[in-house]
């Protein structure tokens, strides 16, 4: 730093000491002195640019730490020392803290709940490709910035799809869970307190666009208007992080996926409360919208009997008998005779209670049909009855409660 630029920065210091500023300060009280000092047209470099000077809210605030020492110095002087030199705050050691990787560690922690150091999805030995895969597999592979909306019913493997594509690919995968309440902060980044220092962390989005990563929006139909600052992320430009004042251009093979239970327009049954009408104009960016429909009977009895097999279970004929029924009460959800369908997850589901309750098919069945009304699981039963006549499970509640082990502790 030269003569006259530390000149000009000690001058811009003591106007903030005169002016009264705390420690603590905004970047409208920084950008209103620059105006009556004209000491600077705009934030000095010295300030935006040294990470240990970031606010540590998320908002534009700046920690100006030369304004600390002489607080101390003040409270110095009213404690009686007056006759002692009060040193300064020593300054930040540049370096001392590798915020950018501290944070990126930070954030693959957080999205693999620590039990991972990389973003490439686990691979599944069990999964069994279907659908779109061979489709979202090709968009992934392409590394072109081609983003895709995957739309349909609950529990038919749209998110394990694309993440097991990315496993494959060896592709890291940003997948963020979208709620109503995820924000700009949540998408793009903000201020993070981190081992005791506030340093500026990327959001997903814009770590998979650093990295040339495939970002997951998950559930996006949840979203409120919030997501709209993702609008030229969409268009595969640059977004700028007004809070670092940083322009971001995507790495070569980012691209977006984004799930959802409907195609943006709400749901009229209320079967999927919370979802609302998406802005058009956000929807227009997505060039294709794949559709994702329960897997035919002979795919989703694969699923089940690999399901089977990592719980050490050999039945095909409950496979078989398990999509039958499935694909019987989805028929009659299409037509409109039953309000409730049974998705692949739900199979699945039954398959691991199968297994927890020692091949207990009546009890394994129940539990996974409690969270219907009592019609609607009735009914699912019957139905059951006579698709599989070697199950019963009407007498299932009273077999459970008369078994004089049944209150027992299992270890």
């Amino acid at each position: 730093m030269t003569g006259k630029t530390l000149k000009r920065k000690n001058d811009f210091i003591d106007a903030m000491r005169n002016a009264g500023f705390d420690v603590v300060v905004t970047r409208q009280e920084l950008l209103d002195l620059c105006a009556s000092t004209g000491i600077y047209n705009v934030i000095p470099s010295w300030i935006t640019h040294d990470k240990t000077r970031r606010g540590i809210t998320d908002k534009d605030l700046f920690i100006i730490h030369e304004l600390e020492s002489v607080e101390k110095r003040q409270d110095a002087m009213v404690a009686g020392n007056n006759n002692e030199e009060v040193a300064p705050a020593p300054a930040p050691v540049q370096g001392a803290v590798e915020q950018p990787q501290l944070a990126t560690a930070s954030l693959i922690m957080g999205m693999t709940g620590g039990e991972r150091d990389t973003l490439v999805p686990e691979k599944i030995s069990t999964y069994v490709p279907w659908g779109n895969f061979k489709d979202v597999a090709q968009i992934v592979k392409a590394k072109i910035f081609y983003p895709c909306f995957i739309t349909g019913l609950s529990g038919n493997g749209k998110t394990t799809m694309v993440e097991q594509v990315c496993a494959k690919a060896k592709r890291d995968c940003y997948r963020v869970n979208i709620t109503r309440q995820t924000d700009e902060d949540d998408l793009l980044g903000g201020f993070r307190l981190l081992n005791g220092n506030t340093v500026w962390q990327d959001g997903p989005v814009v770590s998979a666009m650093k990295s040339g990563g495939v970002l997951l929006l998950d559930e996006v139909d949840l979203a409120s208007h919030n997501v709209m600052c993702l609008q030229p992320v969409l268009e595969g430009k640059g977004v700028f992080l007004k809070k670092i004042g940083e322009w971001v251009t995507p790495a070569p093979g980012f691209t977006v996926f984004a799930t959802a239970n409907t195609k943006g327009k709400g749901s009229d049954d209320g079967r999927f409360i919370g979802t609302g009408v998406m802005n058009e104009a956000f929807l227009d960016r997505f060039p294709v919208t794949l559709e994702q429909e329960y897997a035919p009977q002979n795919t989703e009895e694969k699923i089940l009997r690999k399901a089977m097999e990592s719980v050490d279970i050999d039945d095909n004929d409950f496979a078989k008998h398990l999509t039958k029924w499935a694909g019987i009460i989805r028929k009659s959800f299409y037509e409109g005779g039953v309000d409730e369908i049974i998705s692949t997850r739900r199979l699945v589901d039954i398959v691991k209670a199968l297994a927890i309750f020692g091949g207990d098919k009546p009890k394994a069945l129940a539990m996974c049909l409690a969270r219907f009304d009592d019609d609607t699981k009735a009914g699912f039963m019957d139905l059951y009855d006579k698709v599989d006549g070697d199950v019963d499970l009407h007498n299932v509640a009273d077999a459970d409660t008369s078994n004089e082990d049944s209150n027992k502790c299992p270890f």
